[in-house]
């Protein structure tokens, strides 16, 4: 094979690929081969299939008999905070209930930290998670609630992801506590003005305790005028409009998914708008569990992701998920793992990543084990052993 564009190298011996495309291997979703090899060209990929058969290259890695499979995509995580909540943590697990309000404890600790606080934190955050594999992540903001603290925000975080959400409708900011409207006001204008050109996504809480349908609609419908396109914090802790308004918006995901009617899985079955799940939040408030198999029957596309923040979630770990997704959440492990790749890409309607064919980017995890049912079989065990990011191996 001759090298066009960069660097070849071929990883070989792969006991199983997964490829995320059916027209290839087993025909599965997962598009399986077995006794595989990948090609590596500059930053994309340009060949899979028998490794027995794989071109000549300028760099052979050995992979050992071990599963390879696409880097995860991690499409909703807020790692752009300073602090803890450790003692909210503790006290929920004996016995206080949890509530959209802890978020200004986060919001006071991220005013107070300087940009390199913040910053020093998110690469932090950055680094666990693609030791866990992950190679794509989209990040909010919503810590700081005001038009600088937003701003540097999601300054911060478009210096290391090109999916950038603007969050400034994550909770009604505490200056702002009597006079809502006068919040989405700002959310919706000067503060909007400040945010857009750092961001690619607008999101809301659409909740009680956070941000009704009314106002979630104002906020989205501003956002998309100015080019960010939508996505929704949907249906976690109640029933609410937050489902049926992200699919009349053509958002991309609607995030948590937890309460749901007939009616609102309907409309994501019938529309384009991901289902995000995001069971690290269940496991660490105790709620009740997002019914992925509900989902999954109806054919809405289904995601699985971290939702990585220090108040209900506090985990960068996609392996974690995709385990909790199956023991709980009624995922098979094919259906997970599909779901912490290709379904984020989606999430995020992307299709140069979440996947292995030719032409995606070179985005992938070997792990320490022959297949990729070891994720949910061996439950916090470190299984990945190494990390291509781009068509370099950072891990």
């Amino acid at each position: 094979m001759s090298s066009t564009t960069g660097t070849t190298t071929v990883i070989t011996n792969i006991a199983s690929l997964v490829t995320n495309d059916p027209s290839l291997g087993d025909g599965s979703p997962l598009g399986l081969i077995q006794d595989a090899a990948v090609v590596i060209e500059g930053d994309r990929i340009a060949w899979t299939g028998d490794s027995r058969k794989a071109p000549a290259t300028d760099n052979r890695v050995d992979a050992g008999g071990r599963a390879v499979i696409p880097g995860f995509v991690d499409s909703h995580s807020h790692l752009v905070f300073a602090g803890d909540r450790t003692q909210e943590f503790n006290a929920r697990m004996s016995g206080r209930g949890y509530t959209a309000g802890g978020i200004r404890t986060t919001v006071a600790a991220t005013r107070a930290a300087s940009d390199e606080d913040l910053e020093r934190n998110l690469t932090h955050y950055l680094h666990e998670a693609l030791r866990q594999g992950t190679t794509t992540f989209e990040t909010k903001s919503g810590y700081g609630l005001t038009v600088e603290d937003e701003a540097r925000a999601l300054r911060i975080a478009a210096a290391h992801t090109d999916e950038v959400t603007y969050l400034g409708a994550h909770i009604v900011s505490p200056d702002y506590a009597d006079d809502p409207a006068a919040y989405v006001a700002l959310v919706t204008g000067e503060m909007l003005d400040a945010c857009a050109p750092y961001a690619r996504w607008i999101d809301v809480f659409c909740e009680k305790g956070a941000f009704d349908g009314d106002q979630a609609r104002a906020i989205l419908t501003a956002g998309n005028a100015k080019g960010l396109h939508p996505r929704v914090h949907a249906n976690q802790l109640s029933y609410g409009p937050g489902v049926q308004l992200a699919v009349e918006l053509d958002a991309a995901s609607a995030d948590h998914c937890t309460h749901l009617t007939d009616a609102d899985v309907e409309a994501l079955a019938n529309g384009r708008t991901v289902a995000t799940l995001l069971p690290g939040a269940e496991f660490s408030t105790r709620a009740e569990w997002p019914d992925a198999r509900r989902l999954l029957d109806a054919g809405v596309t289904v995601a699985l992701s971290t939702d990585c923040n220090p108040g209900s979630s506090f985990t960068s770990s996609v392996p974690f998920c995709i385990a909790l997704a199956v023991r709980d959440m009624g995922m098979t492990p094919d259906e997970a793992l599909w779901s912490a790749t290709a379904g984020g890409a989606a999430a995020l309607r992307r299709t140069d990543i979440g996947r292995l064919t030719v032409g995606a980017r070179a985005d992938l995890a070997l792990l320490d084990a022959p297949s990729h049912v070891h994720l949910a079989y061996r439950p916090g065990v470190p299984l990945v052993t190494g990390v291509w990011r781009r068509g370099t191996r950072e891990v």
